[in-house]
């Protein structure tokens, strides 16, 4: 038997809708719903056996700023199955037809909307709505992978952030905490701009190589042998995991769990700038004391906003080349924009971010609220285009005009 506890919590975007299910007494998963947008809330499922009610929420937040921040018409929300991803596929499909149905008020009504997330595949949301009867939409299953786009935006925020600290990427050492579907990608890129990746990290430990790792090589090990891909390079040091956070490089990028860098290890800190790919990778506390010593920390939200918003832009029928580019540019331009504000108005940049994220948010609930004959008529739109009836021809050309238009 199943049991659901629902908790609501007044939050700064409205009520927090918090989903605990259970059981037999045991935890079975959690959902919460930070924001709704029209009624709706996106945002992944993550499957990890110590995943909590705490991680879960605060990944909720950060899809809402991520939506706000890009002007998206959607709430925020996130979800989280207590089960081993590397368990055998029938036992993976077994726990996510229980957390299906566990939530399945949510999922029929379409009030959240799941995405692969850690420990998740594309296909595996698939199954958990086809085992609920639910029909993914057509243009849902050639959607790209999004950590290689979330990749990208880290990249053009971490290109941004050199060049404002005066300094060049082609040389510069790079840590990458993670090396899954967004740390592989992301050390993928960053080699091929020259930078020296010397540190990665997956379940099964660490590696450090002052000199630079081979990349490629990584990779091919990664398809060959998964997390287990590091103990298969023998040209590095093995080190702890913790020891990868606080090597003298240049970029540290946090691409795996929540609240890795914090107050125990925050003093040990010896790059010039952190840019994340993870979700809250840095507990406030944390994060105001490297600010405090003058070390540049880029929001979260805005630099690993590239899975969002090439999902969005791939749902729309745009090229991956023409994704990549877009990503490249205008994110890094709009980083630019708010380090140059945060400078000149002496803020803290995050404190920023988040202000500029919630003016755009309340700006399109005005325009939605004014428009609603306009509104009514793009629902209408937009449901004949998942059902394949418009063609992308149509939508890829305007789509990239469209979210400039929500930024300005």
């Amino acid at each position: 038997m199943t049991e659901h506890i629902v908790r609501e919590i007044c939050s700064p975007m409205g009520v927090e809708i918090a989903c605990q299910f259970t059981q037999e007494g045991e935890d079975l998963g959690y959902l919460v719903l930070d924001s709704t947008f029209e009624g709706r809330a996106s945002g992944g499922l993550r499957m990890l056996l110590d995943v909590s009610l705490e991680e879960i929420r605060l990944l909720a937040r950060s899809m809402t700023l991520k939506y706000a921040f890009l002007g998206l018409p959607q709430g925020g929300a996130k979800a989280g199955l207590r089960f081993d991803p590397e368990a055998p596929l029938e036992e993976r499909r077994a726990a996510l037809r229980r957390f299906a149905q566990a939530a399945a008020p949510l999922l029929r009504a379409r009030v959240y909307i799941p995405h692969a997330d850690m420990g998740t595949s594309r296909e595996d949301i698939h199954f958990l709505l086809k085992s609920l009867g639910l029909r993914p939409n057509s243009h849902d299953v050639h959607r790209s992978d999004s950590g290689h786009y979330t990749a990208h935006s880290v990249l053009a925020c971490a290109l941004q952030a050199a060049a404002h600290l005066g300094f060049d990427i082609r040389g510069s050492l790079v840590a990458i905490e993670g090396f899954g579907h967004v740390g592989g990608a992301l050390a993928g890129l960053f080699y091929e701009q020259g930078a020296k990746v010397v540190a990665i990290s997956t379940s099964a430990g660490a590696i450090y190589a002052p000199q630079g790792l081979d990349i490629p090589f990584l990779l091919r090990l990664r398809g060959a042998y998964g997390s287990a891909s590091i103990l298969h390079y023998g040209a590095a040091e093995r080190i702890a995991l913790p020891d990868l956070l606080t090597l003298p490089v240049d970029i540290l990028s946090p691409c795996a769990r929540h609240h890795s860098i914090h107050l125990g290890n925050v003093d040990r800190i010896q790059a010039r700038f952190i840019c994340p790919g993870a979700n809250n990778p840095i507990t406030p506390e944390a994060e105001r004391a490297l600010s405090a010593r003058g070390v540049l920390v880029i929001p979260d939200f805005v630099s690993n906003c590239g899975g969002v918003l090439g999902g969005t832009l791939a749902f729309a029928g745009c090229s991956q080349a023409t994704i990549e580019a877009f990503i490249r540019r205008e994110i890094g331009h709009r980083l630019l924009g708010i380090l140059q504000e945060a400078k000149g108005q002496s803020l803290p940049l995050r404190d920023l971010a988040i202000a500029r994220a919630l003016e755009t948010r309340q700006r399109l609930c005005q325009e939605t609220q004014r428009h609603r004959t306009w509104q009514r008529l793009l629902s209408c739109a937009l449901a004949l285009y998942r059902r394949g009836w418009i063609p992308s021809a149509l939508t890829s050309p305007f789509a990239p005009r469209y979210l400039k238009g929500k930024w300005a």
